[in-house]
Protein backbone atom coordinates (compact mmCIF):
# COMPACT_ATOMS: atom_id res chain seq x y z
CA UNK A 1 0.00 0.00 0.00
CA UNK A 2 1.21 3.21 -1.21
CA UNK A 3 1.81 6.24 1.55
CA UNK A 4 -0.56 8.51 -0.62
CA UNK A 5 -3.06 6.42 -0.53
CA UNK A 6 -5.74 7.73 1.54
CA UNK A 7 -9.47 6.40 2.13
CA UNK A 8 -12.14 8.50 0.22
CA UNK A 9 -12.81 11.19 2.25
CA UNK A 10 -16.10 13.33 2.11
CA UNK A 11 -16.30 16.58 4.20
CA UNK A 12 -19.89 17.28 5.99
CA UNK A 13 -20.66 20.42 3.74
CA UNK A 14 -20.32 17.62 0.57
CA UNK A 15 -22.26 15.27 2.10
CA UNK A 16 -25.32 18.15 3.11
CA UNK A 17 -25.06 19.56 -0.36
CA UNK A 18 -25.36 15.61 -1.85
CA UNK A 19 -27.88 14.89 0.61
CA UNK A 20 -30.07 18.45 -0.30
CA UNK A 21 -29.68 17.94 -3.88
CA UNK A 22 -30.97 14.20 -3.94
CA UNK A 23 -34.25 15.35 -1.60
CA UNK A 24 -34.69 18.44 -3.99
CA UNK A 25 -33.64 17.11 -7.62
CA UNK A 26 -34.57 20.46 -9.07
CA UNK A 27 -32.58 22.87 -6.80
CA UNK A 28 -29.95 23.40 -9.22
CA UNK A 29 -32.52 24.55 -12.34
CA UNK A 30 -33.78 26.91 -9.53
CA UNK A 31 -30.42 28.55 -8.56
CA UNK A 32 -30.11 29.11 -12.30
CA UNK A 33 -33.18 30.84 -12.56
CA UNK A 34 -32.36 32.91 -9.62
CA UNK A 35 -29.26 33.98 -10.60
CA UNK A 36 -30.40 34.87 -13.93
CA UNK A 37 -33.17 36.90 -12.82
CA UNK A 38 -30.49 38.77 -10.61
CA UNK A 39 -27.10 38.46 -12.59
CA UNK A 40 -27.36 37.04 -16.34
CA UNK A 41 -27.96 40.20 -17.64
CA UNK A 42 -27.87 41.52 -21.37
CA UNK A 43 -25.14 44.52 -21.05
CA UNK A 44 -25.77 47.24 -24.09
CA UNK A 45 -22.31 48.14 -24.65
CA UNK A 46 -23.27 51.59 -26.40
CA UNK A 47 -24.91 52.54 -23.34
CA UNK A 48 -22.14 51.40 -21.49
CA UNK A 49 -19.60 53.74 -22.96
CA UNK A 50 -22.00 56.43 -22.84
CA UNK A 51 -22.51 55.90 -19.28
CA UNK A 52 -18.67 55.72 -18.77
CA UNK A 53 -18.10 59.25 -20.62
CA UNK A 54 -20.51 60.72 -18.37
CA UNK A 55 -18.35 59.58 -15.28
CA UNK A 56 -17.43 63.03 -13.26
CA UNK A 57 -14.17 62.69 -11.71
CA UNK A 58 -14.06 62.18 -7.84
CA UNK A 59 -12.97 65.06 -5.76
CA UNK A 60 -9.76 64.12 -3.65
CA UNK A 61 -11.40 64.41 -0.71
CA UNK A 62 -14.94 63.72 -1.17
CA UNK A 63 -16.54 65.50 1.73
CA UNK A 64 -15.08 69.08 1.30
CA UNK A 65 -17.46 71.23 -1.10
CA UNK A 66 -16.26 73.74 -3.51
CA UNK A 67 -14.83 76.89 -2.63
CA UNK A 68 -15.89 79.55 -5.77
Amino acid sequence: MSIFARPHYTSEITSFIDEMKAKKPTLEAEQRAGRALLWDKHIDRSLQSEYTEGKVPMQPYVYQTSVK
